[in-house]
């Protein structure tokens, strides 16, 4: 391969094969992935200021004890586990152009009126973070799904990474933004800097809310976006045809019946479960729940020094997602290789307490890497089903449904807010689970692998080409011959 040649790889992923499919693969880019970036942008901003006003003045000011921190966000991890697949299964019935901005709205909503009902830990607020949790699981499995629809496998990691990275960003910002809204508008208009943080995090998701009805094309099978002419929607619709997306139907009970009958769904389901608990790290803000306990830091710099674990989480996931895409391998299971490694080390670093303060800094640092098999594990899930658009929606909501039932009690237990600094339990945790993913990784590798040689060896019986199909047996590279395989097996 040549430089020129390698370095449009690293650009594109697969190379376009004409200028029509280039123009077409630039404004899919710009549309799709501009408004759902700056949705899950927004997505993680709403989510994350429960974490940041809790170390910033807001368990002080409503005498929050014990584990109340962890109850909000239980709660609004079971609304988020209870909106999956209904939002998921939704796409297939309401265009997405007007369900994804219709549930932005909604939770931009409710995270400006947190400002307000927070006034003492109360039913109101438990039933707010629900409900936002319903509308915000919408994002992450609705987006993957739509990224499947649009973006074969060679395209797919690099696209899923910068989706997910906005969305660590969205958690960046908003402790920048909480140290920068402490220090300028704490007491203004009566108000304290983390009410005014639910305020201007309502402010900004709105607007772009409306961008999203505005310019989101649906799937190429019904998208009538102004910006793409119609032999663009026919090549749209014609790249991707191996991937059997070329329409969406109303689910009926034999879309359960095909589901439940394969691997995918219980192995793709399996592997997040388990490898989405390494992002505990960040998911709890374990790194400013120890700055505030062991004490000497101020509140800007509680809300700051965190930020580096989440930039570690972005260079992580792009470098990653990249490199996913730029092999011709199409690989995945090392991205979880490494942050499985990553995420052992920082945990024996915490676990021994006596080790520098640096050293700690260090190992929450690192562990930032656990974000980049989020990535991931979506684009290698929508890889495994390609053929079939139903079951992905289904897989892909379940992966991150069955990650959060977790979510819903694993904090209780082991990363209790009572537990700070040390975290011990949870750390041994991390160590358990990261284990754990280098198994399952194993396993929905050999899966795959298997169903590919059954899809060959049937392909063989039929009369194809044997030429063809033990090339994609050998090397799993074509996606065309490995949907082929996956279709008859």
């Amino acid at each position: 391969m040549g430089v020129g040649s390698s370095i449009r790889r690293f650009v594109w992923g697969d190379i376009p094969q004409s200028k029509a499919e280039r123009k077409l693969l630039i404004k899919i880019d710009w549309f799709i992935l501009s408004y759902c970036c700056l949705m899950y942008f927004t997505n993680y901003l709403d989510r994350s200021n429960i974490s940041n006003a809790y170390v910033s003045g807001m368990k002080e000011e409503l005498n929050m004890v014990g584990n109340q921190y962890n109850q909000i966000n239980t709660i609004f991890t079971c609304g988020y586990i209870v909106g999956m697949i209904p939002n998921n299964l939704m796409l297939q019935i309401v265009p997405p152009r007007i369900w994804f901005p219709c549930m932005h709205v909604t939770w931009g909503v409710l995270t400006f009126w947190c400002s307000n009902s927070l006034t003492a830990i109360s039913q109101s607020v438990f039933a707010i973070r629900f409900f936002q949790g319903m509308a915000e699981s919408s994002t992450f499995v609705g987006t993957h799904y739509i990224l499947g629809s649009w973006y074969k496998s060679g395209e797919l990691g690099k696209r899923s990474g910068i989706f997910t990275s906005s969305g660590l960003a969205g958690t960046l910002f908003s402790g920048v933004l909480q140290a920068a809204i402490f220090h300028n508008l704490n007491g203004v208009s009566g108000r304290s800097g983390w009410r005014w943080l639910f305020i201007i995090d309502g402010i900004i998701t709105l607007p772009i809310a409306l961008y999203g009805f505005l310019i989101f094309p649906d799937v190429p099978a019904n998208t009538r976006a102004f910006y793409l002419s119609e032999e663009e929607r026919s090549l749209a619709s014609e790249r991707m045809e191996s991937r059997q997306d070329l329409t969406h139907e109303r689910p009926h009970r034999s879309l359960f019946e095909r589901v439940l009958g394969r691997w995918r769904w219980y192995g793709c389901s399996l592997l997040f479960a388990i490898s989405g608990e390494t992002e505990s790290f960040g998911s709890n803000n374990l790194m400013g729940q120890w700055l505030k306990a062991i004490g000497g830091y101020t509140v800007e710099q509680i809300d700051y020094y965190p930020s580096g674990m989440t930039a570690f989480a972005i260079a992580s996931t792009l470098v990653c997602a990249t490199w996913t895409d730029w092999t011709r391998s199409r690989a995945r299971w090392p991205v979880l290789v490494y942050m499985s490694v990553c995420t052992i080390i920082a945990s024996i670093c915490i676990l021994v307490w006596s080790s520098p303060i640096g050293l700690k800094f260090f190992a929450y640092y690192l562990a930032g890497a656990s974000y980049a098999g989020q990535a991931t594990t979506f684009a290698w899930a929508n890889q495994i089903c390609a053929d079939d658009a139903q079951e992905r929606a289904i897989v892909l909501a379940s992966m991150n449904m069955w990650n959060n039932v977790i979510n819903a009690w694993w904090p209780l237990v082991f990363y209790r807010a009572t537990d700070a600094p040390k975290f011990t339990k949870g750390m041994w945790a991390m160590i358990g689970v990261s284990i754990a993913t280098l198994g399952v990784t194993w396993l929905v590798w050999y899966l795959e692998r298997r169903e590919w040689r059954v899809g060959a060896k049937r392909t063989n019986e039929t009369g194809r080409s044997e030429t063809e199909e033990v090339g994609r047996v050998e090397d799993g590279k074509s996606e065309k011959g490995r949907t082929r395989g996956s279709l008859e097996s």
